[in-house]
């Protein structure tokens, strides 16, 4: 909602300061990110690795046209490489700090390689 009502100010000209600008272009990322096929819902292990991304700001730089094709590319690696943190998650119920740290050299690692960094 902040975004939306954010959104519909920068429409009239407002003048944005920087960190509303950035909030907004993160609130763009964080809607896309969201978004799920109709009867496809993803596993919420996995969906705490994906909003890790958003909201910790790896997104930032990613087209938000491009940001469904790094969710899928994520999950399938995450999948391949990572199935331990999503099973931890699946126990505990948390991310852990050692599992935060992991995932944060993951993710910086897995962003730099994606094809589509504006």
């Amino acid at each position: 909602a902040v975004v939306s009502t954010q959104s519909t100010g920068a429409q009239f000209g407002s003048a944005l300061d920087a960190a509303t600008q950035s909030l907004l272009i993160r609130g763009v990322r964080l809607t896309e990110l969201l978004k799920q096929g109709q009867y496809v819902p993803m596993d919420i292990n996995e969906q705490v690795a994906v909003i890790y991304c958003g909201v910790r700001g790896h997104l930032d730089k990613i087209d938000p046209a491009k940001v469904t094709d790094f969710e899928k590319s994520f999950v399938a690696h995450m999948r391949t490489n990572l199935q331990d943190i999503i099973d931890d998650v699946k126990v505990t119920g948390q991310l852990t700090e050692a599992n935060e740290a992991k995932l944060k050299d993951v993710v910086g690692n897995f962003v730099s390689t994606f094809a589509y960094v504006l």
